[in-house]
């Protein structure tokens, strides 16, 4: 999606993966080869005139390598606080940002010593790697912890407190090389088995003081990084309080929606911003929802009969809780385009 909307500007677009058979290579060259393969990471980097990244577990290391041939962005120290979720939660207390509590646990002991200041319910997560609810357990008595340990010990952990939260939203800021910044509004994102299912946007029943919190957040983060590009941050709803549970330093799941339900897309933006391009506009086109395709192809005729339907495959092979692709619904109202989701829903995939 990066390279399509790269296209568009008339920019070509090099790839590096661990295989050539990847949905990127329909849309320019690939280099394949390990993040750890200097040489590789050499030869991809040669020439090119900026390199961005959409996955947050790039290893430092390799981000390095390729910033010795041209610069990587958004910067590797946005890397380095989103690749650490302990460093991150540091990151964002730096800056005024309110989170729930945590405590680092390096140690069966020390995991005793965590939920006996931050107390039950609390969720142990790995520091590092992990995504769409895996690298986690959660504690909900003592008798929880050996099997949690069990589960995820061995490597730097982190304790949080549980959140009863209303809702999860994100907020999505891209920032330019010459420090300008937009915010897209806020999206409510709803999760299956810890993966992102649907998001809608604007999220419903966003107050003045919830916009401008989440908004705050992001352009607190983007501005202390020297951020360029696209950061999205995810947030907590309590009760009209934002607490930041945490970011991602590349175009996110949640702004899928914005390539039919916004002025300018994330993906755009993410493009025009790391060259140096003026930002586009982050407003949004009446209402719009999104629904990952997940587990199974759907029917695609059935998908294409929705009204205002937008499919997108990613040309992945189907496997239970793989993300294959996505639909959009856009609507004059929020009322329609939950009608519509609800549709797209009924025939997208395993969750129910």
């Amino acid at each position: 999606m990066l390279a399509q909307a790269a296209r568009n500007l008339d920019v070509a677009c090099r790839f590096y993966a661990d295989s050539s058979d990847v949905p990127g290579a329909t849309m320019g060259t690939v280099i394949s080869g390990s993040l750890d393969d200097d040489a590789q990471l050499a030869r991809f980097a040669d020439g090119l005139d900026v390199v961005t990244y959409e996955w947050e577990n790039v290893p430092v290391s390799a981000a390095r390598r390729i910033e010795e041939f041209t610069p990587v962005l958004p910067p590797v120290r946005a890397l380095e606080a989103a690749a650490d979720r302990l460093a991150e939660k540091r990151f964002f207390a730096g800056l005024g940002v309110p989170a729930a509590r945590f405590a680092p646990v390096d140690s069966r002991e020390a995991l005793d010593d965590a939920v006996a200041a931050i107390g039950f319910p609390a969720v142990l997560k790995t520091r590092r790697l992990g995504y769409d609810g895996k690298g986690q357990a959660v504690l909900r008595q003592q008798a929880d912890l050996d099997a949690a340990w069990d589960a995820v010990g061995g490597s730097p952990l982190l304790l949080e407190e549980w959140v009863s939260f209303d809702r999860e939203l994100s907020v999505i800021g891209v920032r330019g090389r010459d420090g300008s910044i937009t915010c897209y509004p806020p999206i409510e994102n709803q999760h299956h088995a810890g993966i992102l299912r649907v998001s809608t946007a604007p999220a419903p029943g966003l107050t003045a003081e919830i916009m401008a919190a989440a908004a705050r957040c992001v352009t607190r983060a983007l501005t202390a990084l020297d951020y360029v590009g696209v950061l999205a941050v995810e947030l907590f709803d309590v009760g009209g309080r934002l607490l930041v549970n945490e970011m991602a330093p590349r175009v996110h799941n949640s702004g899928h929606l914005t390539i039919e339900g916004a002025v300018t897309s994330q993906f755009e933006n993410h493009v025009r911003a790391i060259l140096g391009l003026p930002l586009g506009d982050a407003g949004v086109r009446g209402f719009a929802c999104m629904v990952n395709i997940i587990g199974d192809l759907p029917p695609v005729s059935e998908v294409l009969a929705i009204p205002g339907a937008h499919l997108h495959l990613y040309g992945k092979s189907p496997r239970p809780g793989r993300k294959l692709g996505h639909v959009t619904v856009c609507a004059d109202t929020l009322a329609q385009a939950h009608q519509l989701r609800g549709r797209v829903e009924a025939i997208a995939g395993e969750p129910a």
